[in-house]
């Protein structure tokens, strides 16, 4: 506590220096001793600096390798080396006749040798303004003020209100909370989306301050639960300060002609036969008008965004990122940034956006793969968005050689290409995707078969809010439906997550369901980290077993209409007469026959014990 009040102090006294020094932003705002890499380079602006010549004044390990300017006569990066000797304190900087105080800050204990979150883990999604509200709507000089009955404006979800509820999420057997971007977005509309950020350092002030990100992320950590912060590398928003005045032209990719969107072509990656011209649209067009495209070969700019994805996980003691559009990005800069960030965090976990249907393409940006053209990521995971496809054909189409549950099965089959298909996060449906319970027809079988699956097969898994409520949305992409508001989120709300009121039988029992399946898993190493052995699938079923030395889980999963008796027979490698199994959902124990009962549009996860 003491540590962290010195280091408040000292970015108030920062913070009144700089303002004092006509200087409008210094970024990083703080940095710390006993980096593994020692260079800072510091992002000051304000009128007219780029000439100044800065000194610094004597500190020992610290020492100003130079400084330059770029086109805006309104910017100065100021170069520092941070030696290994160099000691928590103050920073003394001379800009143009004004000192500016650095402050130079102790890093947390065993911050480098944190662990990030892993197949041991399970990931709650949250969209931060429509879980709850736990504090008072403040607008804080944000453009978009408060409107809960427009599905694209903002709720008034808040820091306090998910840190209210962390007991919840804690509660339901998961050890990982993905909260979408909490940075400023000021927009005049659409601001609650996160995804197009105006200042990078600042939490958006209609869900609190950087403090209050800080304390829940603390919070988090006393319950068990890491947070991931979601960081976007791509884009920023139209109103981000930048734009009003760019440090150089090319900061961001601008084209002749004017406007140029992406086309969202992310294959042409990899396409040995793709047009030049194509790449370079798919990776430097703009996502949106609204959201202008970031130039990482600008050397200031990577290093920016470098800089910015360590504070923040140094400064809210992160336990991972989740970068988004991840191939968007400059290439050779998503090498650097993700090598340099686990130089820092060797066992922090670092998952990508991919949104693409081909296992080829999500291999291509993991770590450990070995490339056609020789590209290289440091990224260990991400999103599995070829598995997600698969698992929600297999449970909406008719079985047959290629379809239905064989999609699983041959999904699977595709791990070969993976270097670690383990670290991939699989998912239920996310913020841009419509609702598993509505595409699934509601059914609610068919929900508790694929979370079933989520949980059991060789993935990191990851929830989205509300799913175990059954929450509904159109089949079609529709954000801001998809997106509904948690109930009991609110005061008035007449049914409530967090206290059972209100809710339907179903709900309840599915909430139910959800707690036992992700506590059991919680706690069962075997699917963290065992081996898979996966049977092709017959009679509209589908088998496969989790084991290691000493422990099998036998997971088996009927999308039929009726009942299934399955020979015990045709699993001889890991299932024998006689063994005696734990029901982990009902809690019945039985001895294995020579057939087991499948439900009707059901799962069962058996413990096998000799």
């Amino acid at each position: 506590m003491k540590k962290s009040l010195l280091g408040l102090l000292a970015a108030l006294s920062m913070s009144l220096n700089t303002l004092a020094a006509g200087l409008q932003h210094v970024e990083p705002p703080n940095w710390w001793v006993g980096m593994r890499d020692t260079s800072l380079q510091l992002m000051l602006h304000g009128p007219g600096i780029a000439d100044a010549k800065p000194t610094l004044a004597p500190y020992p390990g610290v020492t100003l390798q130079g400084s330059h300017r770029a086109a805006s006569p309104n910017y100065l990066f100021v170069d520092l080396d941070i030696g290994p000797e160099a000691k928590p304190g103050e920073l003394l900087l001379d800009i143009a006749g004004t000192t500016l105080r650095y402050p130079l800050l102790a890093r947390a204990p065993g911050s480098a040798a944190r662990e990030g979150f892993g197949p041991k883990d399970a990931i709650y999604l949250v969209v931060p303004d429509r879980f709850a509200q736990g504090g008072r709507f403040s607008q804080g000089g944000m453009k978009e003020g408060l409107d809960r009955a427009n599905p694209g404006g903002r709720h008034g979800g808040d820091l306090a209100g998910m840190r209210q509820h962390l007991d919840y999420i804690a509660g339901l057997g998961f050890t990982q909370v993905w909260p979408t971007p909490l940075v400023e977005n000021n927009g005049a509309t659409y601001s609650y989306h996160g995804y197009a950020a105006t200042d990078f350092y600042k939490v958006d002030p209609r869900f609190g301050t950087n403090d209050d990100y800080r304390a829940f992320a603390a919070e988090a950590r006393t319950r068990g639960v890491g947070v991931i912060q979601d960081i976007v590398l791509n884009h920023i928003g139209i109103g981000h300060w930048w734009m009003a005045d760019l440090p150089a032209p090319d900061w961001v990719n601008q084209w002749p002609q004017g406007y140029t969107e992406t086309h969202h072509a992310r294959m042409t990656l990899q396409d040995p036969y793709a047009a030049p011209s194509d790449r370079q649209r798919f990776t430097d067009g703009w996502f949106s008008h609204g959201m202008p495209d970031l130039n990482q070969r600008r050397p200031e700019l990577a290093a920016y965004l470098t800089q910015m994805t360590l504070w923040w996980i140094e400064s809210a003691g992160l336990s991972g990122i989740r970068t988004d559009t991840w191939s968007y990005s400059d290439r050779e800069f998503l090498t650097h940034w993700s090598a340099r960030v686990m130089q820092e965090y060797p066992r922090l976990n670092i998952v990508g956006e991919e949104w693409s249907p081909h296992p080829a393409v999500v291999a291509y940006w993991q770590r450990g793969k070995r490339n056609h053209d020789g590209y290289v990521s440091s990224a260990p995971s991400m999103m599995d968005f070829p598995m997600n496809g698969q698992l929600l054909a297999a449970l909406s189409e008719h079985d047959g050689p290629h379809t239905g549950l064989t999609r699983l099965y041959e999904g699977l089959a595709h791990d070969f290409v993976y270097p670690d298909p383990a670290k991939l996060v699989l998912f239920d449906g996310n913020h841009d995707t419509p609702r598993l319970f509505s595409l699934l027809g509601r059914d609610v079988g068919l929900t508790k078969i694929a979370l079933t699956y989520l949980a059991t097969t060789r993935r990191i898994p990851q929830l989205f809010y509300g799913t175990e409520l059954l929450m509904e949305s159109p089949v079609e992409r529709d954000d801001g439906r998809v997106r509904a508001d948690m109930p009991g989120g609110w005061a008035g709300d007449q049914a409530s997550a967090f206290t059972g009121t209100g809710l339907t039988r179903e709900q309840r029992e599915m909430q139910d369901w959800v707690r036992r399946l992700f506590n059991w898993r919680k706690h069962t190493a075997v699917i963290h980290d065992g081996a898979l052995m996966q049977y092709a699938p017959l009679q509209d079923c589908y088998v496969y077993f989790r084991y290691d030395a000493g422990h099998t889980v036998l997971v088996a999963l009927n999308k039929g209409g009726q009942p299934v008796e399955l020979p015990t027979a045709r699993f001889p490698e890991r299932l024998q007469a006689g063994d005696r199994a734990h029901d982990v959902l009902s809690g019945r124990d039985f001895a294995i026959g020579t057939t087991l009962s499948l439900p009707a549009r059901g799962a069962l996860i058996l413990e096998i014990r000799r």
